[in-house]
């Protein structure tokens, strides 16, 4: 099958000299894209310069927007996915390519704990991982690792699913679990980026950790969500109505709030699945 490879870049033309060339020297007939997401140095030059298709934007749309890009101008059956930065190691490309050739739809290199960017982000992502292994039912190695290979077609059925920020792995990933395509995980080991201009932001990585916690279950199934939390609060309702019963001898405007709140909860969890189902309709 014909290969594709996208790599998003911004401000990476020292990344890219090492891996370029390591990227032709390992899969010399494949497609090599460089989306370059509105850098200010010499990224687009010297993608061209070693031979790479490169698409610029002039100015930065981030990540995701970067993904969809590539993903569309990719002409191969496959579409490798990997950070320009010198993290991944094309060498490793052959280990994704493996489990597509076993049926698989998408193959993930999965970090081990030395990989991660900090001690933070790797606390975040073991959550990340355990919380999307509970939605899904599947065990889940690297939920936001971007070294990933899937089939175009396949892939290109969610773009529209996609972020234009960092969440794009955790969105495609969800996307086909729920769509019943089969994904694998790779043990693969990260190296050190190159460069120091890192795009990790505490107090934004902060939210965004919060809102990739709410990404995971709408996409998947918002009723795992939600279902448990309107129980949690109709039986805190419950157990106070008990004590306050027990206690004063009455039903107390606490006890309605918490009851009230239990079954809107899951009225909105009834909502959201429907909401997820018709997301995933392919008319």
């Amino acid at each position: 099958m014909s290969i594709s490879i996208v790599l998003p870049a911004k401000n990476e033309s020292e990344g890219l000299r090492r891996t370029l060339p390591a990227l032709r020297a390992a899969l010399p007939d494949a497609e090599i894209i460089v989306v370059d997401d509105g850098s200010t140095d010499e990224t687009a030059q010297v993608a061209a310069e070693l031979g790479a298709q490169v698409l610029s934007s002039p100015y930065s749309m981030g990540n995701g927007a970067a993904i969809k890009r590539g993903a569309r101008a990719a002409q191969g059956e496959i579409i490798v996915f990997m950070d320009a930065d010198g993290q991944h190691d094309p060498a490793h490309i052959p280990l994704l390519l493996e489990p597509l050739g076993r049926g698989y739809d998408m193959a993930v290199g999965a970090r081990n704990a030395n990989g991660q960017a900090s001690v933070g982000r790797g606390v975040a992502n073991a959550f990340y991982n355990r919380l999307a292994s509970w939605m899904t039912g599947r065990p889940i190695l690297d939920l936001t690792s971007g070294f990933r290979a899937v089939r175009a077609g396949k892939f290109r059925e969610f773009l529209h699913l996609l972020p234009n920020g960092f969440s794009y792995p955790t969105t495609s990933t969800m996307a086909f679990f729920r769509s019943a395509y089969p994904v694998a995980y790779v043990p693969i080991h990260v190296s050190r980026r190159v460069g120091t201009n890192s795009h990790i932001r505490p107090l934004r990585d902060g939210v965004r950790f919060l809102l990739i916690i709410f990404k995971i279950a709408t996409l998947y199934s918002p009723l795992k969500l939600f279902a448990p939390a309107g129980m949690a609060f109709f039986f805190t309702g419950l157990g106070y109505y008990a004590w306050t019963y027990t206690m004063h001898g009455r039903f107390t405007n606490m006890s309605a709030l918490l009851l009230s709140a239990s079954v809107i909860i899951f009225l909105i969890g009834l909502i959201s699945e429907q909401i997820t189902s018709l997301t995933y309709r392919r008319d």
